[in-house]
């Protein structure tokens, strides 16, 4: 069912887009009024969608279409919602088996310095993603990054933000490293060899990035005594565990790609691996992981952010309001509206924006279907919570990785997302090599 009614111009329509607007606001400047992003995020997501039933209540509108549209809805949040409560508590059980403090102790006690542990894990976060999806590559790299040295917020800040800047560029070249990603595939608008000669402009623009970046990473080495810090091994079954993550990241993937199952699915398959081997772990070695209480400790405000913000949009979208997107491809051509989509997805979740693209479907070749894949990927990185890696981090390094302090550097990550589009031009428009 269709939903055709533009209510862009009703009291309905510009109440909720300035709810939306006020409620981006308080989310930007949360650090200013000392209240979490998730508590507006999730005020403006379900008060949006209340105005709209009192309209066609009050109007006596048939509401088959607003059913069906919460039903999508709940679904699109449901497989996001879902995929990240499994990715993090995953993280959660592998810091309870101590496997990043071992690892955090294997980077610092080979005296590697801040600059390149800062170049370590970004590396890491650029050539993981692509495998294991941007949200989970940078939620693991945060958590290292911050187990190295949590108090040194001038190594951690540009460190957070190389991380979900390589973790949004690795996406951007594969075609299950982002959700937009997929989609754009799904949609037949590229095959794989498609995506992959995104490569050159994803890699030297992070690469650019991350140079500007270092450039602010202390001198020095985070602080280590041979003799005062005990050597930090994996604890029993923590070696299994990561293994059950990655097998479960491989079988998501797997499951979406051949069997079309929303990515989510394997994610839970793997979360009750995950739990049996919880209780033969706890019958052979008397010894318990207790995935639940893991579970307990995952930022359930970076999930409510979630819900609320893709409510928000979808409200947005079902008003009529996200089709003014598709007018930029009529009004100053397929290139300009491709490059100006990466400045939206920063604002709004790219998922909407490119499904609405999608679904509009604007006559396109491959060259500009790859373009907006790839702006509509690294364009989240431009603000903090402009891709669903940034908020992941955000959750994970609360009162360090801010909106502010990306802002901060903001000018470094829009140096990099220039550069990403003129190595782009080159390569598919002057050179054809594609």
């Amino acid at each position: 069912m269709e939903h055709t009614l533009n209510l862009t111009h009703t009291w309905v329509g510009w109440g909720v887009l300035i709810i939306f607007v006020i409620g981006y606001i308080l989310i930007a400047t949360e650090e200013k009024w000392d209240m979490n992003k998730a508590k507006p995020a999730l005020f403006i997501g379900t008060f949006s969608f209340m105005l709209i039933g009192i309209y066609y209540f009050v109007n006596n509108l048939d509401i088959a279409p607003l059913h069906h549209q919460l039903k999508e809805l709940i679904e699109e949040i449901a497989e996001i919602f879902f995929f990240l409560f499994v990715a993090m508590t995953y993280i959660e059980s592998l810091i309870e088996r101590g496997v990043f403090d071992a690892l955090r102790y294997r980077l610092i006690s080979r005296g590697y310095s801040y600059k390149k542990l800062f170049w370590i894990t970004g590396a890491l976060s650029f050539w993981i993603s692509p495998v294991a999806d941007n949200l989970t590559t940078a939620l693991i790299l945060s958590t290292v990054l911050y187990t190295i040295d949590k108090k040194n917020f001038k190594f951690l800040v540009p460190g957070a933000i190389n991380i979900v800047v390589a973790a949004n560029a690795g996406g951007a070249w594969s075609p299950f490293g982002d959700i937009t990603t997929l989609m754009v595939w799904a949609g037949g608008k590229g095959d794989v060899v498609d995506f992959l000669s995104l490569f050159p402009a994803a890699f030297l623009g992070w690469i650019l990035t991350a140079w500007l970046l270092s450039l602010f990473v202390p001198k020095g080495e985070p602080h280590f005594d041979v003799l005062t810090t005990p050597k930090t091994e994996i604890k029993k079954g923590g070696k299994v565990v990561i293994f059950l993550g990655f097998f479960t990241i491989a079988i998501s993937v797997f499951g979406h790609l051949v069997m079309h199952y929303p990515a989510m699915w394997g994610m839970m398959f793997g979360l009750s691996l995950l739990q049996l081997y919880a209780y033969y772990h706890k019958k052979r070695h008397k010894e318990n992981i207790n995935v639940f209480v893991n579970m307990a400790k995952i930022e359930n405000d970076t999930l409510i952010f979630f819900f609320g913000i893709l409510s928000a949009v979808g409200a947005l979208a079902f008003l009529g309001w996200l089709i003014y997107i598709v007018y930029l491809y009529e009004i100053i051509g397929d290139t300009w509206a491709n490059v100006g989509v990466g400045f939206i997805s920063a604002i709004i979740d790219n998922v909407p924006v490119m499904a609405s693209i999608l679904k509009a479907d604007p006559n396109m070749g491959h060259d500009q279907w790859m373009l907006v894949t790839m702006t509509a990927g690294i364009g989240g990185s431009l603000i903090s919570f402009g891709s669903a890696a940034g908020v992941g981090v955000m959750g994970r390094m609360k009162g360090i990785y801010t909106f502010n302090s990306h802002m901060k550097y903001g000018w470094a990550v829009l140096a990099g997302y220039i550069l990403s589009v003129a190595i782009w031009y080159v390569q598919f428009e002057i050179m054809g090599l594609y």
